[in-house]
């Protein structure tokens, strides 16, 4: 079975998060995406721990009932992950197997870390390898998160797996790519050719435009931590077979850009000016200068068991572009609404369905079938500033209803 996948999400118990990142809200609007599988996060945090004991685990995973109709409910299922920050500023995903072995973790942290008991992502005062060697006697799976973005990631302050996790370098099987790379990123350095790449949304809020805008599609027998394992160390036929995720392009931090006014800058130019921008602002460090630091190819070097990666924006920013209106209007929740009701899911929308006679405006139609085929236009971001996405220039002027005559081609995705 083919299983969608968010591997790194926040509860209400991180800083700067939504207080509906509870269980139920996660469940409902898991489900409404199309993900079987979401992470828990936070699962250090002691009070987020006893809200996920409440529920029915299961091999490890635990499952909730989403949605009010019990004719049409279906279990969400959740596995435990959380993420922490070393004494490196180095953020780090964990992936556990059990309650039990997640309360281990949390005792040998605890002495380690001040906010522990009051932050759903702890900031523990412990390296790399020292956080690596626990996750690993604890049975759990260990990848550096948003691995290149210049905060609080590996590649922001190491150069190397070694340099992060000394001789448990060997251990990582996994890396996170973050909302501002992607795998023709990633595949420049051949230190990764090994790994397998997650795209997670690492999301602070439970709505569709933020769960799940990146997300990981497995091949498994059935929904068990166990068989996450094995997919992602690619065992026994389980394996990794899509990454969709946002166009890098669009992330915060794609290219070097002041922190301040968001002007951008060569790498050329930011050694010139020592990374001072002309209004006085701090120059950061994008993630495509940094991977061109670290690359060994000049061109990505895919391997057989790299799969496809889909750039792809959550469905109501599409409908929202395609119609020229604002993305919480009642005109794109009337679509959303529509399509999800033919159609079950975001992502079977997004990814999978034939949509071209679904009988919504057609503008929307041409803009999905735009992005899968690779034919928007991004602006890229910079500095902490998002990138901008443009649709080509004939949707907004085209016919509102799609009919036999003018329908677009499409490309389908069934097969990922």
């Amino acid at each position: 079975m083919q299983v969608n996948a968010d591997l790194h999400i926040h509860s209400k118990y991180s800083k700067a998060t939504s207080p509906k990142m509870d269980l139920p809200t996660l469940a409902s609007e898991s489900m409404k995406k199309g993900i079987q599988l979401v992470a828990t996060g936070d699962c250090l945090h002691s009070g987020w721990l006893s809200d996920i004991k409440t529920l029915k685990e299961e091999n490890g995973v635990f499952r909730l009932k989403a949605g009010t109709d019990t004719k049409t409910k279906k279990d969400a299922s959740f596995v435990l992950t959380t993420e922490v920050e070393d004494i490196n500023q180095v953020h780090h995903l964990l992936i556990i197997p059990s309650i039990s072995k997640a309360e281990e973790l949390y005792e040998f942290m605890k002495p380690h870390s001040k906010d522990i008991d009051s932050n759903g992502r702890p900031n523990v005062r412990l390296d790399g390898k020292e956080i690596a060697d626990a996750a690993i006697s604890a049975g759990a799976l260990i990848g550096p998160s948003h691995a290149f973005t210049p905060w609080t990631a590996m590649y922001a302050y190491h150069n190397s797996l070694k340099e992060c996790y000394g001789d448990r370098h060997k251990h990582i099987y996994f890396l996170e790519l973050g909302l501002s790379a992607d795998t023709s990123y990633a595949d420049r350095i051949a230190e990764l050719k090994c790994l397998t790449y997650l795209s997670n949304s690492d999301a602070h809020s439970p709505y569709v435009n933020k769960l799940a805008r990146e997300f990981n599609r497995f091949e498994m027998e059935d929904i068990s931590f166990d068989e996450l394992k094995m997919a992602i160390i690619r065992e026994k036929g389980r394996k990794p077979v899509l990454n969709v995720g946002m166009p890098p392009e669009e992330g915060k931090y794609n290219e070097s850009a002041c922190i301040r006014c968001f002007t951008h800058y060569t790498i050329k130019e930011s050694i010139m000016k020592k990374w001072k921008c002309s209004c006085g602002g701090t120059i950061k460090k994008g993630v495509k200068d940094r991977v061109n630091e670290l690359a060994s190819f000049d061109e990505p070097q895919y391997l057989d068991h790299r799969p496809p990666y889909i750039h792809i924006i959550p469905l109501s920013e599409i409908i929202a572009k395609a119609l020229g209106v604002g993305p919480n209007t009642r005109g794109v929740q009337s679509v959303w609404n529509a399509l999800i009701d033919q159609y079950g899911s975001e992502v079977t929308v997004l990814i999978d369905a034939d949509i071209k006679n679904s009988g919504i405006d057609a503008r929307v139609i041409s803009a999905i079938i735009a992005f899968r085929e690779g034919k928007v236009k991004v602006n890229p971001g910079g500095g902490g500033q998002y990138g901008s996405v443009e649709l080509p220039g004939s949707i907004a002027s085209g016919p509102r209803k799609m009919n036999k005559k003018n329908c677009d081609p499409q490309t389908s995705l069934c097969n990922f």
